[in-house]
């Protein structure tokens, strides 16, 4: 166990500990990149949940990157923005995820 590497094999351990980390820093604004990214359902709602505690304050804020909208139904989004090419090219509520998920950036881009 000493040589293995920190959180590896523990469904969504690296994800945690960063969600304690968050905890302990308190940072007024925070940068999630595919946080959901490796999560199995239960590791999910515990991160989403953790987000939730942590950032959803009125003095703090945070920037949720992601490609799927089941991370969405946890820690439910303020706006909803598309980014493609370096551009925004839609923005909406969660109703615009939905969409996505359902149709496809292709679909919902026409």
């Amino acid at each position: 166990m000493l040589k293995r590497p920190v959180n590896v094999g523990f469904s969504g351990g690296e994800k945690r500990a960063e969600m304690v980390q968050m905890g302990i820093i308190s940072p007024r604004f925070a940068v999630l990149d595919e946080t959901d990214s490796g999560l199995d359902i239960d590791a999910l709602r515990i991160v989403g949940e953790g987000i939730n505690r942590i950032m959803r304050s009125g003095d703090k804020g945070a920037l949720l990157i992601t490609h799927y909208e089941r991370l969405l139904e946890h820690v439910r989004p303020d706006r909803v923005h598309v980014l493609q090419a370096g551009r925004i090219t839609r923005s909406g509520d969660i109703e615009l995820a939905r969409e996505l998920e359902r149709e496809g950036y292709v679909e919902a881009a026409a």
